[in-house]
């Protein structure tokens, strides 16, 4: 649980753990550091409802069911073909459902949020835009991650 303070935290530190055989995050079993995390979010939906008696000329607004944002993860290309194989798993047929955590860290490198996508599974791989216009762009690729339920720790 982050700690209050006056400062907001940086953004830039972060660790993302795959889950499986992509590694749970520990030293040494994450193929590749990501640079972006981007998507984290919950949509409610509100079904609206009157009484015929109610006091207010208005209708309340019930809570019912909600809808997880897409998550997406960039990383520069390091030669490991993890996340293009996991999503060539799932688009094979094998279901293949992961518990993806995305931890924020403060300065001096400590946990101060975690956020835990339920059942995660590929959605979409994008590949590297390559140029050959002599430019010193990083070749990145990103993976779109569908997931059924974000826990905030």
């Amino acid at each position: 649980m982050p700690t209050f303070r006056d400062n907001p935290y940086g953004a830039f530190n972060f660790l993302v753990a795959l889950g499986g055989s992509q590694g749970d995050g520990s030293s040494g079993s994450v193929v590749g550091g990501f640079s972006d995390v981007s998507g984290l979010g919950v949509d409610v939906s509100y079904s609206e409802y009157r009484n015929g008696n109610e006091k207010f000329n208005t209708v309340r607004k019930v809570p019912n069911t909600h809808k997880n944002d897409d998550v997406t993860l960039k990383r520069g290309l390091v030669g490991s073909d993890d996340l293009f194989q996991w999503l060539k798993g799932v688009r094979d047929g094998t279901a293949d459902p992961r518990t993806i955590t995305i931890t924020l860290l403060d300065e001096a490198r400590q946990p101060v949020a975690t956020w835990a996508l339920r059942n995660a599974q590929p959605k979409k791989w994008t590949g590297p835009t390559l140029a050959a216009k002599g430019g010193g762009e990083v070749a990145m690729e990103e993976i779109s991650l569908v997931h059924e339920g974000i826990e905030y720790k």
